[in-house]
């Protein structure tokens, strides 16, 4: 079982010239990915994302600071050096970049064949791997015979080949339908749990990092706006592109048109963080012992890293002057502890 790398990024910035324009394509980044951990880099395009997974595997270099993995510095190495280090890396495409001339053997053994490894032996961790993956009666097909989740499944495989102790996964489930994004994800999931191998998972898909991460990393104009557990930042999300994204996954919050309809309702509408710890329960007793009626009239309750969570929007009704108050209280309660958020 691998060890996995730990990632390290000190300080790093990435600028280039495009015409007679500067582009900052990467901002002071300062972010951690411990050893044997999944971590989600997460963005909308032209956030950098990409552009920092590079520097990782040494296909771009940057303009300042220090990447290290395992705490080897790798900025300043030769190219030399930087083949060898790929060695141990292994890349999953959003694409999956195949070769369609080959079988899905063949495409696999290809890293091997690299390598110099021995026929025997490429033929022995090929059948391995299709094994692991779930396709062991693939190896004679040829990728327009797959589907596309069977493809990214080769993928995975041909990334496992050399054994690494580093995953990249660029947009990995990004061509896939939802169900065949939940089986390749449950596959990583499993490379992780099983293989001990550190994975970065480069993604638009905030559903993506809630299913499988331990830790994100959320980017925005080159520059890590907010990083922390998959539970921290779902449950009190600090900047408005990770409550967008949040927002996104979850899908417990009304939209417009339901928003519009709830409020047309008697009462005040709150839309609360479900998290734990943060008093909802003991408030809401509170406000109804002075009068106030409370239903939930929208929104969802999940686990997310073995903690509950979830948001739910409320109707309260006062019947009276002191009932109002009691609202009032509640809403002054839990913004110190949850994000709550009165829709108008």
């Amino acid at each position: 079982m691998s060890q996995g790398t730990r990632v390290e990024f000190r300080g790093v910035n990435k600028t280039f010239t495009q015409g007679r324009r500067e582009v900052h394509a990467l901002r002071d980044i300062n972010v951690t990915m411990p050893a044997g951990s999944i971590t989600g880099v997460i963005g909308y395009s032209g956030a950098g994302k990409s552009t920092l997974v590079r520097q990782i595997n040494g296909l771009d270099r940057p303009t300042s600071g220090e990447i290290l993995l395992d705490d080897r510095n790798i900025v300043g190495l030769k190219e030399s050096e930087l083949r060898k280090l790929r060695s141990d890396i292994g890349m999953i495409f959003q694409q999956f970049n195949l070769f369609n001339s080959r079988t899905v053997a063949a495409n696999i053994a290809y890293p091997l064949t690299l390598s110099g490894m021995a026929k025997a032996d490429r033929k022995r961790r090929v059948a391995e791997l299709l094994e692991f993956v779930g396709l062991s009666d693939k190896g004679g097909a040829y990728p327009e015979q797959l589907s596309g989740g069977q493809k990214q499944r080769v993928g995975i495989a041909r990334a496992l080949a050399t054994n690494p102790s580093l995953l990249l996964a660029d947009e990995a489930t990004s061509a896939l339908d939802p169900s065949t994004t939940r089986d390749v994800l449950e596959l990583l999931r499993r490379v992780n749990r099983e293989l001990g191998i550190t994975i970065v998972v480069i993604t638009h898909e905030m559903e993506v990092v809630r299913s499988i991460a331990d830790a994100v990393v959320v980017m925005e104009n080159g520059r890590v706006v907010e990083q922390g557990s998959v539970y921290d930042v779902f449950s009190r999300p600090t900047t408005p592109v990770a409550a967008n994204f949040v927002a996104t996954s979850l899908r417990n919050t009304p939209d417009m048109v339901e928003a519009e309809a709830l409020q047309a309702e008697h009462g005040r509408l709150f839309t609360i963080t479900m998290a734990e710890g943060i008093g909802f329960f003991d408030a809401v007793s509170r406000a109804t012992a002075q009068g106030v009626r409370v239903n939930i009239v929208h929104g969802g309750v999940t686990t997310l890293q073995n903690h509950s969570f979830g948001r739910l929007t409320l109707r309260m009704t006062a019947p009276d002057q002191a009932a109002e108050q009691a609202i009032e209280d509640f809403y002054q309660a839990l913004q110190a502890s949850t994000t709550i958020e009165e829709i108008r």
